[in-house]
């Protein structure tokens, strides 16, 4: 097995569409949460929605480049480009089969409805367009990226509800790791449209406390009422940690090791010990105990059953110690398909940066979470061992172990 290492990330969140204002906004618990006036006019229960402000796809990419993009693909296209340009790898590293691209989405949702809407105004299908069929595909990050960055190796999305972006980073680490590619850009993504969260909304399960927006994504509070949908992208580039050290490049930190696991019990109810059969899972891999983590990036949504399983999840994996742990999504809200792999670019930064990000908004510990050392405020403590939990719908979970 071949270590493997981070030599690049790129983010175009809520919290900002570069590392450094990313980072900063991380430190100091900023929210990226707003209400959304479009939401309250198609008469969605919560108008609540994560923002992307200040991001320019021509910045990166050419008007021809774009045309068969989606939005969240031009944004996994510009976290990509950040990631390689922190990676130091020449354009011509990647022009070969050991150079691959695997990225966590599950929805295209903006893309089919125009493609319809174009047919009923134009009467034939003829004159939709050639870039509609590309769009409306959830793969439409690495066809593009593929195209883009003249990869040849691994080149395929993977679904897998909320967890996808945490277990494209794990196949990612393990392709490499088994010596099946040496160098990997994987990530994860979401469309943040309101078209696309209108059924979502429909279950209830979003947080009503539109009064004090920044207020409202509340995980592991015992007043929790529900997620905030949000979205963006997330890239991270991996590479074999030999090769990646005799070429002299930085190694931002390693990914140790990745658990899976599924729950085979409940479409929308996690289950009481998938997160945790999957953590022991990685831990394994990674030949550590759970004393040897100092940090766990929580999946926590901030619903009410979700926070609950997870917090019996870590207890059961840790059982009786704990270490630091928050959730990035009382900031983000809940970046569903993104949020495995921002939280690795989240964790990455909050290591260089030396500090753990606070769970912002928790006022009263849910009684599930008694004894969970659970951070409602920024600690100045470098993360130097961390696991990243994310689970979905369906009762998918993933786990990932990374070392700095």
């Amino acid at each position: 097995m071949y270590e493997v290492a981070i030599v690049g990330i790129g983010i175009v969140s809520v919290l900002g569409c570069d590392t450094e204002t990313v980072a900063n906004a991380l430190y100091h618990g900023r929210s990226g949460i707003v209400v959304d006036e479009k939401r309250i006019e198609m008469g969605f229960e919560s108008p609540l929605t994560g923002r992307i402000t200040g991001f320019d796809p021509a910045a990166r990419l050419s008007r021809k480049q774009r045309k068969p993009m989606t939005d969240f693909t031009m944004q996994a296209a510009a976290a990509a480009l950040d990631a390689l340009d922190m990676s130091g790898l020449a354009p011509e590293d990647l022009r070969n089969d050991e150079s691959g691209l695997i990225f966590g989405c599950d929805s295209s949702c903006i893309a089919a409805l125009e493609q319809v809407s174009l047919l009923e105004k134009r009467g034939e299908t003829a004159l939709i367009g050639s870039g509609a069929v590309f769009k409306s595909m959830t793969s439409n990050i690495t066809m593009n990226l593929n195209t883009l960055l003249g990869t040849r190796g691994a080149a395929w999305s993977l679904s897998s509800a909320c967890s996808s972006g945490g277990h494209a980073v794990g196949q990612a680490f393990t392709l490499i790791a088994t010596g099946q590619q040496e160098r990997i850009i994987c990530g994860g993504a979401q469309e943040i449209n309101w078209q696309s969260m209108c059924g979502f909304d429909g279950l209830g399960a979003f947080s009503k406390q539109s009064q004090a927006p920044a207020k409202a994504s509340r995980p592991f509070d015992a007043d929790r009422d529900g997620l905030v949908p949000s979205g963006g992208a997330a890239a991270i580039v991996l590479e074999r940690l030999d090769l990646a050290k005799s070429r002299g490049a930085t190694i931002l930190g390693t990914v140790a090791g990745y658990g899976f696991s599924s729950d085979g019990e409940h479409l929308s109810v996690p289950g009481g010990n998938g997160i945790a059969r999957a953590g022991a899972k990685a831990l394994r891999q990674a030949e550590m105990q759970p004393a040897d983590i100092d940090y766990v990036c929580a999946h926590a949504t901030a619903t009410p059953a979700g926070d609950e399983a997870e917090a019996v999840n870590i207890q059961t994996l840790f059982n009786g110690c704990s270490p630091a742990i928050s959730s990035t999504k009382s900031m983000t809200g809940h970046e569903l398909w993104m949020s495995g792999a921002s939280q690795v670019v989240y964790s990455t930064l909050m290591a260089r940066k030396g500090f753990i990000a606070p769970n912002i908004n928790l006022e009263t510990l849910d009684p599930a979470a008694r004894g969970l050392d659970i951070t409602p405020e920024t600690r100045e403590q470098a993360p130097r061992a961390v696991l990243c939990n994310s689970a979905g719908f369906g009762g998918t979970n993933s786990c990932l172990v990374l070392r700095f």
